[in-house]
Order: structure tokens, then C-alpha cells, then sequence
């Protein structure tokens, strides 16, 4: 396998590679700034310069010169070489700032002129904590300016669209966000304008920066130049938690962090899988966070009144047990994890119920073949798996109005929004309803109303439009939480150092809230039907043992990027 040498060290690779890319993938520190793994390398930044030399070949015996120790005289190139753009050929020697002065001073020297007309204006820039031209500055920069002129002035807080703000003085022209518009995304809505020490980029006259992944931008640009416009100036990186967990809004299952300042979500960015979106995040992944904040339930309710957690177990339970199994219709739904799903299907055949329905939601049109879907739920294909079909609205509503159904169990959807019914079609029928939200059109009408966890409050798993099983992880607390949830869940700095009485803990923000795999085991108990299970890992565990459709898919398995499911009904 060919080989090159960085710093006196000895790296294999296999067929063409970028020598940056290469020692990035090796954990070998090469600072850099315009360089992305999925884009061009324009090599304009000038901070990933090395020293590359190749074995001085004696040209009559075709083998390399030797020195007085019998080691190889390597010739260098006469200037330094941009490593982003060069690639890796066999036999190649290396040196970075780590063996190289000329390196050192380069990078250090490259980092001055950077700096020259940059504002200092770190205190108040997102970025800061978590900006490589900070660290880059910090351990590879001058200590000082020697610029005592007035800096060039460009345009500041600039919307150059719905999502995204400009300050240009802070852009050190890396055209990352260029080029991701022009390769990744191709919607070509921003350009560099003016010249030399005044670039910085834009939008084209009579163009928004609006195309649907315009937020990617944000997260690529190495200073802050570019920030999101929903959630500036509202946290700094040390203040907040974050965790690793797949976003709800699609059936694409895209991987992102969720972070999170005094228990509410904050912002949403990607987290890098390149089985499912590599290295990006649409915009309606990273805005579709609201929902986990705001109105949310206080806890369980019957017929509107607020009552304890026991009350409303048993509540539910006097519901099911008076009904004919034939007439209980289980609504399973598609938001729910599929360790939700399954005990909802165990809960309905123990009160001889049939088969749970689940809800589609799906917006022709919507979907793009690449991170949006027509289907807007994370795990449609959990409740295929499990056997579930989707609903046939016009029989479900028929069976509602002609009374066919007493008791009408609704897992984390909403019928009334939905138009399958209305509140006074289901005056006649007894419903359960867990919900996420009080905006739930079906919460005046339900008799027994169990408070959900919401994706970043549970552990469980979704399946993908791509049969990609994987797992969902707590972001933030909710009351009464336990200890399968506080293992998993993120923690700041404050959560790692302080106490429960520092000033940035504030107990409201607690939602009194259950996920399914601890509610539905306690209802059934109260039926007695034992669902004993120490957590949803060996919820999920007993599903990939019993049904083939789930073969493989333990938490084990799944880890951080997920498992691939066989396609239903064919063992892998």
C-alpha cells in the first residue's frame, strides 16, 4: 500500500487523496480555513501551506540517492505547497509547522495579514468558543497586531435572506458558502462581490438568499460571518448541552445535535453521516424546534381537570376494560418511536383490539431526492415494519359518525387537525389521547389526556425512509425523569460543575410529561397485563429477536449512525 511521510511519521493510504484530507483522516493537525471535504479546494486561504519533497532519484540506476546514514535525500519543492489541493503520491515527505520553522512562520505570517482588517469584536460574535479562526489565532497566530491603520468597513447585519445574516467586515473570503451554492445545492443565490481587501459575498442584484438548505452556510463558514437569524445573539456554545440524536421533521432521519441552554432547545445543526445526509441539514429540520419548547402540557388531564399520574393510568384502564375489543380503535402513530408502537400493538391485542392504524402525513411535491420527503413523519416504515397500515381516512371517519367505535386510543396524533373528525363527532366515543402539545385539536374531546414526551425528551428509535434503524437520544429533562433518560442526556458545562440552585437552572421549564415506554406498561398493569421491561433498550431488543423486519436492530448494533434493516417481509 503506498505510504507518505508526515513529520517523521509514516502514513499508508489507498488510491487518490488529498495530502490534507489525508492527514485530517489520520488526526494529523493541519490548520486551514477554505477547505471542505465535499467542495473544491480553491486553496485561496494560504493557511494549509507545507514543506513537499519526493527521494532524490539517481537517474542511472533508478533508485533514490542515500546519505552518509544510508537514509534517502529528499529534494523540496522551492516554495511551500497548499496541502488541500495537492494529492498524496507514493513515497512523499511531509513537514507541517510541527517539524518545519518555515511552516510555522508561513501560517503565523498568513494568520497577520488575516487578522489585518478583522473586527474585534469576539465578546459579541456567535461564533465565539467555537470559531477556528479564534483557535487558529490562538495557537498558531501572532500574539499581537502590528496594524495601526484604520481597518477596511464592509457591510454589517445584512439579511441576505429568511434565515441567514451577513457582517462582511467579519468574512476572510474562504467562499465556502460560494461554492456550496454552487455545488452542493446548486440554487448558484450567492456570489463574491466588489475586490481585493472589500470581498465578501452576496447575493446577486434582485436574488434572496431562500433556497430550502440556505442554513448550511452557517455552519461552514469558519469565522462569523454568517449567522442564523432565528437563534443570534441568544446563547453562547459553553452555555449550552449537546446532544447527538436524528431530527423529527421528515422521513429522511437526518442526524443533527440538538443544544440546548435551561432545558429548551436553542438551535438544531448536522451531525455528519454520510449514509443519510453526510455532511448538511435542510432548513426546516434546524427551524422545527418550537414545537419541543412551547405549549406544552402541565400533566395527565380527565375531561379537563389536571389529576395525578395513578388516576389517569387508572383512568384509561376503566375506559378499556368495559369495551368490546372490537369496537377500540388504537391509533398508532408515525412521530412515535417504534418501542412506542410495539407496546401500543402488545396493549391492544390484550384488550382483543385489532391491529393498530397509523396516520400518513404526506405533502406531495414536498420531497426534493435529497434531505426533504413528501412523508413529514420520522417512522412511517417503524409502523410498517410492525405491521401497522396506514389509515383509510374516509372508513375511519365512517366508522366514528356511524358508531362503530366506544373508545377511540390515540398515540401522539391529532384526528381533528387532520379532518377525520371533529370534537362533536366524538361526543359519543371515549377517547385517550397522548399528546405533545395543548394546540392538539383532539385534547377538548378526550376523556383521558396523557402528557408525551417529545423526541428530544425519550430514548427510542425510528426507522427511515431508507429502512435505517436509528437511535433517538434526550436532549433536555423532563419532571420526574429516570435514570435510562439522565444517562443518555446531553450535559453543558453548568450541568457538569454546578447545582440545581445555580441561576441558569429554572424548574419550569420541567415538563411533566411520560414517554410511552413508561406510561403504556403502567396502564397495562392496571389491566392486569404484564409489559415488564427494565427500559426500551430490551423493548427493542425482544422486537429484533421476534420479528424479522427488526432483525438486528439492537442499540448495540445501531450505535451512533444506525443499522440497516432487511426490506419488510424479506430476511436479510
Amino acid at each position: 500500500m503506498p505510504n507518505i511521510t508526515v513529520d517523521n511519521e509514516t502514513l499508508e493510504f489507498d488510491g487518490t487523496q488529498r495530502l490534507l484530507q489525508l492527514c485530517l483522516e489520520t488526526d494529523v493537525d493541519l490548520p486551514h480555513f477554505c477547505y471542505h471535504p465535499a467542495m473544491s479546494a480553491p486553496a485561496n486561504c494560504r493557511q494549509c501551506l507545507i514543506e513537499v519533497g519526493m527521494p532524490q532519484i539517481n537517474r542511472e540506476t533508478g533508485k533514490p540517492n542515500l546519505d552518509e546514514n544510508g537514509q534517502p535525500i529528499i529534494q523540496f519543492m522551492p516554495k511551500l505547497q497548499t496541502s488541500c489541493s495537492m494529492d498524496a503520491v507514493d513515497g512523499m515527505v511531509i513537514r507541517t509547522h510541527k517539524s518545519s520553522e518555515l511552516v510555522k512562520r508561513a501560517q503565523k505570517d498568513n494568520l497577520e495579514f488575516l487578522l489585518i482588517n478583522h473586527p474585534l469584536d469576539c465578546p459579541i460574535c456567535d461564533q465565539a468558543g467555537h470559531c477556528p479562526l479564534q483557535n487558529q489565532t490562538y495557537k498558531h497566530g501572532p500574539e499581537g497586531s502590528r496594524f495601526e491603520f484604520r481597518k477596511v468597513g464592509k457591510p454589517k447585519q445584512i439579511d441576505l435572506g429568511p434565515n441567514v445574516v451577513l457582517d462582511g467586515e467579519r468574512c476572510i473570503n474562504c467562499t465556502r458558502c460560494v461554492r456550496f451554492t454552487e455545488e452542493i445545492s446548486k440554487s448558484n443565490q450567492l456570489t463574491i462581490v466588489e475586490r481585493g481587501v472589500r470581498n465578501y459575498p452576496m447575493t446577486p442584484p434582485g436574488v434572496e438568499f431562500d433556497e430550502p438548505y440556505s442554513m448550511n452556510v452557517i455552519d461552514i463558514c469558519p469565522v462569523g460571518a454568517l449567522t442564523s437569524k432565528d437563534s443570534r445573539f441568544r446563547a453562547r456554545t459553553w452555555e449550552m448541552s449537546k446532544t447527538a440524536s436524528i431530527s423529527t421533521v421528515n422521513a429522511r432521519g437526518s442526524n443533527c445535535y440538538y443544544w440546548v441552554k435551561d432545558n429548551k432547545i436553542v438551535e438544531i445543526t448536522p451531525r455528519t453521516n454520510m449514509d443519510v445526509n453526510e455532511y448538511w441539514l435542510a432548513d426546516e429540520d434546524r427551524l422545527d424546534y418550537h414545537k419541543f419548547n412551547d405549549n406544552r402540557p402541565s400533566g395527565p388531564t380527565i375531561s379537563g381537570a389536571e389529576v395525578t399520574w395513578e388516576a389517569a393510568y387508572k383512568a384509561v384502564s376503566d375506559c378499556l376494560k368495559g369495551a368490546d375489543g372490537s369496537r377500540v380503535q388504537f391509533v398508532g402513530s408515525a412521530y412515535a418511536t417504534v418501542e412506542d408502537n410495539y407496546l401500543l400493538s402488545k396493549l391492544a391485542a390484550a384488550v382483543g383490539a385489532a391491529t393498530p392504524i397509523y396516520l400518513a402525513h404526506t405533502e406531495a411535491g414536498h420531497g426534493d431526492s435529497w434531505l426533504r420527503t413528501d412523508d413529514r413523519t420520522p417512522n412511517a416504515q417503524g409502523c410498517e415494519r410492525l405491521g401497522f397500515r396506514a389509515a383509510n381516512a374516509a372508513d375511519l371517519k365512517s366508522r366514528i359518525l356511524d358508531g362503530g367505535i366506544d373508545v377511540l386510543y390515540v398515540m401522539e396524533e391529532d384526528p381533528v387537525a387532520l379532518g377525520l373528525c371533529s370534537v362533536a363527532d366524538l361526543s359519543k366515543v371515549k377517547v385517550v389521547l397522548h399528546f405533545y402539545n395543548t394546540t392538539n385539536q383532539t385534547l377538548p374531546a378526550a376523556d383521558v389526556a396523557i402528557p408525551a414526551a417529545t423526541a428530544v425528551e425519550t430514548v427510542g428509535t425510528l426507522v427511515n425512509d431508507q429502512g435505517l434503524a436509528q437511535r433517538l437520544r434526550p436532549a433536555k429533562s423532563i419532571a420526574g425523569v429516570n435514570r435510562t433518560l439522565s444517562m443518555e442526556i446531553g450535559k453543558c458545562r453548568a450541568d457538569r460543575h454546578g447545582t440545581p440552585f445555580d441561576k441558569w437552572y429554572d424548574e419550569s421549564n420541567l415538563i411533566n410529561c411520560q414517554p410511552g415506554w413508561i406510561s403504556l406498561p403502567k396502564i397495562a398493569a392496571e389491566l392486569n397485563v404484564a409489559m415488564n421491561y427494565k427500559g426500551p433498550r430490551n423493548i427493542m431488543a425482544e422486537l429484533s429477536s421476534a420479528n424479522d423486519a427488526f432483525a438486528g436492530a439492537t442499540y448495540e448494533a445501531m450505535g451512533e449512525f444506525g443499522v440497516r434493516l432487511s426490506e419488510i417481509g424479506v430476511t436479510a
